[in-house]
């Protein structure tokens, strides 16, 4: 967790980055193929690059011709640092030397260094993947959505796998691959899913699949104005699409499907719906990293997002280690800058001294048991951190110390320094993945209900949220709902938030109709900590009365004999299966 920033002002219009793939849709067209979504309406026409001589002029003012165009010697030579492949007609890249055509020369001459040459990246590794999803439905979690099918991209790894993107097989019901220039579809099966990465891992068990296919390897992290290629199969067409460009920033960026902050690039490459998963190249042909979300905005242009290897190897390894994702850990705790001089001085810190100050601590969390708040944080496993929260990383460059416990595994330990009252002291812990109270996924798994006398009980997650208000939800909601989003922390491990989610209108509930999103927090006196406690207490209530303690004050009372007996038939009424979900069963 790193410092809480809190909105101000009015609503930003299309800022956030958003993932690759096209959004699940709400209606009846959900079973719509992907090609069908693409019309001439949402598309923007670009004019074509002129490559001849004889091109039809434009209207306008004509292009002002280099001065350089007559006398091809004297062609500006381009910066070896903005080199990288470029593509000719047929897709292939062309190694530096090959005959071009004579329209592009008389363009574009291609520089020449001794001793270099470009390497042709492994498109063969890279495979389509379509994936057919069906969605819980969070409103009525006793039934799921409509299916419907995506397509993105992928790659193929060494040990028979192939990584693409966690959100292009969320709630998946079937994957199939289909390799470039194939005609048939591979049933595929999921190893993994990392959902704060956006990575997830597949196979195939027919062994045709895996004829003729060469793994990609991976690059080292690449540098500011390092030229990468996307690979991919996004909206436009069926056939593998190449793009290029360099990098453009190096920082911790917000994951849009995790909700997590962890290590990315930013490129110039165009990358749009369906390069999710998909590969980024450098120029000796290995993968730097795997194209996951872009930024719409309408100021900005050309802003792609890539997960780099230190992340991709990170999940690798993790699988490999552990048998299963386990996930990234992270400091379970809120912390503010200390860059202002007088709250240095205060907090007793020395002319020499730099650090961050802890605001909160997760009280389930490992750090709690060694860290206070008001504590000092100088250093993680020994790297200083600076006042704005930042570490040394790489040659003039700095990133947030959150890089740090990113790349460290679960369970692992780390040495933590903190000033307290004046007094420099050093722990040692063990790492652990932090729990939200309000968790952004479900990792896969059907939303939990419990229904008695038509008052629907449900725990509430970022998903149910954005079921119940769309995808503005951080601006719809109740605003108790999203300051617990934002702020609270659980006070034990298994603690939910448990809402009324609706009532179903029977006569045993009148007057109750219009509770709907509202916390429940205790039963008959007793504190509901979650969903199935809850539950319990109901199921096994031999009082008269039924007592529901809800936010703002609100009461719901109803006799035990009555309520009781009419849930069944509200249950046969709305055709819902059983009072409770499975996993309150056992």
């Amino acid at each position: 967790m790193g410092e809480i920033k809190r909105k101000r002002g009015r609503k930003a219009k299309d800022s956030k980055p958003e993932a690759l793939d096209f959004p699940p849709p709400t209606t009846a067209t959900a079973t719509v193929a992907m090609d069908d979504v693409f019309s001439v309406s949402n598309v923007e026409l670009m004019e074509p690059a002129s490559t001849s001589k004889h091109h039809q002029n434009r209207r306008g003012r004509p292009k002002k011709l280099s001065k350089h165009v007559d006398n091809p010697d004297k062609f500006p030579q381009l910066s070896p640092s903005r080199r990288g492949p470029r593509a000719v007609e047929n897709g292939e890249f062309a190694a530096s030397g090959d005959a071009l055509p004579s329209s592009i020369v008389s363009e574009r001459v291609q520089p020449e260094w001794p001793g270099m040459a470009r390497v042709m990246p492994a498109m063969d590794a890279v495979v389509k993947v379509f994936c057919v999803h069906t969605e819980p439905n969070f409103s009525l979690p006793w039934q799921r959505k409509r299916q419907y099918s995506s397509s993105s991209s992928g790659f193929v790894i060494g040990g028979r796998r192939v990584l693409t993107n966690a959100h292009s097989v969320e709630h998946y019901t079937q994957v199939k691959l289909k390799k470039r220039g194939s005609d048939t579809k591979y049933l595929a099966t999921v190893l993994a899913i990392g959902t704060e990465c956006d990575i997830a891992m597949l196979t195939v068990d027919d062994d045709e699949f895996w004829v003729g296919v060469s793994p990609v390897e991976f690059g080292e992290l690449p540098a500011l104005q390092d030229a990468v290629t996307v690979v991919g199969y996004p909206i436009g067409g069926d056939t593998i699409s190449v793009t290029s460009g360099v990098v453009s920033r190096i920082e911790i960026l917000s994951y849009v499907h995790g909700s997590t902050e962890l290590l990315g690039l930013q490129i110039d490459a165009a990358i749009n719906s369906g390069n999710s998963g998909g590969p980024a190249f450098n120029d000796k042909g290995n993968c730097v990293g795997i194209a996951f979300q872009s930024l719409k905005h309408e100021d900005a242009e050309n802003i792609g997002y890539v997960i780099p290897t230190p992340v991709i190897l990170h999940f690798i390894r993790d699988y490999e280690k552990n048998g299963a994702y386990t996930g990234f850990p992270i400091l379970g705790l809120e912390w503010q800058k200390m860059e202002n001089p007088d709250l240095r001085e205060a907090m007793g810190m020395k002319q020499d001294q730099k650090g961050v100050r802890i605001r909160r601590i997760d009280p389930t969390g490992p750090e709690s048991k060694v860290l206070k708040p008001a504590d000092i944080i100088l250093s993680f496993d020994g790297v200083d951190i600076a006042n704005d929260g930042t570490v040394p990383f790489r040659h003039g460059e700095r990133i947030g110390f959150s890089y740090l416990v990113s790349q460290k595994y679960t369970g692992d330990s780390a040495t933590i320094k903190v000033l307290r009252n004046s007094e420099t002291l050093s722990f040692n812990y063990q790492l652990a993945t932090y729990r939200r109270l309000i968790p952004a996924h479900n990792e896969g798994r059907p939303p939990s209900y419990y229904i008695v006398a038509g008052f629907v009980f449900s725990t509430v997650s970022v998903p149910y949220l954005r079921s119940e208000y769309g995808k503005d939800y951080e601006y719809e909601a109740p605003v108790k709902l999203l300051d617990k989003l934002l702020h609270s922390m659980p006070q034990s491990p298994d603690e939910q938030l448990v809402v009324v989610s609706q009532v179903l209108v029977a006569d045993i509930n009148i007057g109750y109709e219009d509770i709907v999103n509202t916390q429940v927090l205790a039963f008959n006196g007793k504190p509901v900590k979650n969903l199935k406690s809850l539950a319990n207490m109901v199921e096994s209530c031999d009082d008269e009365f039924l007592k529901f303690d809800l936010e703002y004050q609100q009461i719901v009372v109803l006799r035990t004999s009555t309520a009781k007996a009419a849930t069944s038939d509200i249950l046969a009424t709305h055709c819902i299966p059983s009072a409770m979900s499975n996993d309150l069963k056992t």
